[in-house]
């Protein structure tokens, strides 16, 4: 493509990376994108994700087709009353069940209290969740209070590993592992108390309670043979949820510019990636080769101005060619494997504002998409490799979606990367390692899920300050697909470092440029984020509160293995 001299009146270069930096100057590519204001209240997103109800009714009615075991040992659910005690202060299944309020994290206690009766067993743990819940609302103004020295050593972490205060998840887990039991008794008390807890405005743990009982009765009834035969069953659970595919481009993009504004889950690896980038270009010895970047991503675009702006900048000038070959996801082929935030609404034009954007950096762009591309079928032929071209992959938080069971889709995904030879390959998945032998197992995998949303969930009320905003319901609603998808946190950093090994690569260790970059960019957001660099296997790791949440890794060939 031939660029032309930039027009007058935009953007410097500087207000360019101010912009991707804080979000607080808008490149001229998306002008037309933010004119309204970023907090219009007025357009809060309020809908009921299910009918639970109908959950319960259906359980009641089936009850007696399903083997009902023994209840297992809860240590968090104790001296709960017999049902032959409380027979007659329980409502039945089939008795209607109250509506839940908006406003359940401010009703009083001796509600909760009543539960005990209602709920049975569960509602006993409830009891002592929400005592620590209503302590902590005295402190909820300074606790989300920046320490002001933001050093991200984690010494702010005193509660790190401490769950006593997360109830939802003493309610998700345990119902999970009821469901797997078929103690479809358990199972009714656990959903009506979450169901009562539930807000999809209040903190971490009702938002999580909210997002995990609508996953927890999808998969009553995706597995449920009656269920699914069932037409007015399956309609009257079916979550109207807005996600990426289901808004439109502009809050959609908006969504993800006001995120990486306010929290760095994605922001800092895309910031490292684009170091790592500049990183090979500088080891080249020729200098004068085009860039091909291979994006397997979930950015769908935002990363790159960055990129773009920094090229422009580099001495010498940008690549005479910089080429993005974008792997899109555009259809949900399966719900189940789909990887959050990864697919995008339908007229996104993101492309062409990115080329606008090129040419006002003075970059010679041009962008191929390979939309709905299986991932087994990648070859250099497709991605049209040439040798005069230094090429570079950047896969980020999309190959967990691969499977790892039977034929080992990562392994040999990783071997088509390694057969393109590739100059570096850039690498970024969520850190939360499996510890299970069966991964498929539901009551194995839903609780590594939850504590995954819970992060999220936790960081982006810190990030967003309690304030609700279509924005910030659109990313949570997305993460929350974390809860159906068997894939997401399978597997961690030591996997995939020993997978990348395997296939013959080497891990490459950051440069100064990328270390400090990372640095400076947390320096942004809440304290207690923190990168930390660990050396042995050369990565740097995101980290919230002090437990881990994703970690980057840059690989070349390995030169003494050419042949695997």
């Amino acid at each position: 493509m031939t660029i032309g001299e930039p027009e007058p009146n935009h953007p410097t270069s500087d207000q360019i990376m101010d912009w991707l930096n804080t979000g607080t100057i808008f490149p001229a590519f998306m002008d037309d994108y933010y004119n309204s204001g970023w907090w219009d209240e007025s357009q809060n997103i309020g809908q009921d994700l299910i009918d639970t109800n109908s959950t319960l009714t259906y359980l009641t009615n089936n009850t007696a087709n399903i083997t009902t075991s023994t209840q297992s040992d809860d240590p968090t659910i104790t001296n709960h009353p017999s049902p032959s005690d409380s027979s007659k202060k329980r409502k039945t299944a089939s008795d209607p069940l109250p509506k839940p309020s908006s406003n359940h994290h401010r009703k009083n206690h001796s509600r909760r209290i009543s539960l005990q009766a209602e709920g049975g067993d569960a509602a006993a743990a409830v009891d002592q969740k929400v005592v620590t819940v209503k302590k902590s609302v005295g402190n909820k103004r300074s606790s989300n209070k920046s320490t002001g020295n933001n050093c991200h050593n984690g010494n702010n972490n005193n509660n790190n590993n401490n769950k006593e205060g997360r109830w939802a998840e003493q309610l998700l887990n345990p119902c999970a592992e009821a469901i797997v039991k078929n103690d479809m008794s358990r199972v009714q008390h656990l959903l009506y108390v979450l169901k009562e807890l539930r807000d999809a405005k209040g903190d971490a743990n009702h938002r999580l309670a909210w997002h995990g009982l609508e996953a927890l009765t999808k998969h009553i009834f995706s597995f449920s043979s009656s269920a699914t035969s069932s037409s007015s069953s399956t309609s009257s659970i079916d979550p109207k949820v807005l996600t990426f595919t289901s808004t439109d481009s502009r809050i959609f993009q908006q969504s993800l510019l006001k995120f990486n504004e306010v929290s760095p889950w994605f922001a800092f690896p895309n910031n490292i990636a684009n170091a790592s980038i500049l990183q090979i270009l500088a080891q080249e010895p020729n200098r004068s080769r085009n860039l091909h970047v291979l994006d397997i991503g979930v950015s769908h675009g935002v990363q790159w101005p960055t990129l773009l702006e920094a090229l422009s900048r580099r001495p010498g000038g940008p690549p005479p060619l910089v080429r993005i070959t974008i792997i899109a996801q555009t259809t949900e082929n399966d719900q189940n494997k789909e990887m959050p935030f990864s697919i995008g609404p339908p007229g996104d034009i993101i492309s062409t504002r990115l080329l606008n954007f090129a040419k006002l950096m003075n970059v010679n762009l041009q962008i191929n998409r390979l939309d709905d591309y299986p991932f087994q079928c990648l070859n250099s032929q497709v991605i049209n490799t040439v040798s005069d071209e230094t090429l570079i992959i950047c896969a980020q938080f999309r190959l967990n979606g691969l499977d790892h069971n039977a034929q080992d889709e990562r392994t040999e995904f990783l071997r088509v990367l390694r057969s393109m030879e590739p100059k570096g390959v850039i690498l970024s998945e969520n850190n939360m390692e499996c510890s299970c032998n069966n991964c498929g197992d539901f009551a194995k995998g839903f609780p590594r899920r939850v504590e995954y949303l819970w992060r999220f969930l936790d960081s982006t009320s810190s990030a967003f300050k309690g304030r609700e905003c279509d924005k910030r319901k659109l990313m949570e609603s997305e993460a929350a697909k974390a809860l159906s998808n068997k894939g997401v946190m399978n597997e961690g950093k030591e996997k995939w470092c020993e997978r990348m090994r395997g296939v013959g690569f080497v891990g490459e260790a950051f440069g100064e440029d990328a270390i400090e970059g990372g640095r400076a960019l947390l320096r942004k957001y809440d304290s207690n984020w923190e990168m930390r660099v660990e050396e042995k296997d050369a990565c740097v790791g995101l980290w919230w509160k002090g437990q881990p949440v994703s970690f980057c890794s840059l690989w070349k060939l390995d030169t003494k293995d050419i042949d695997n």
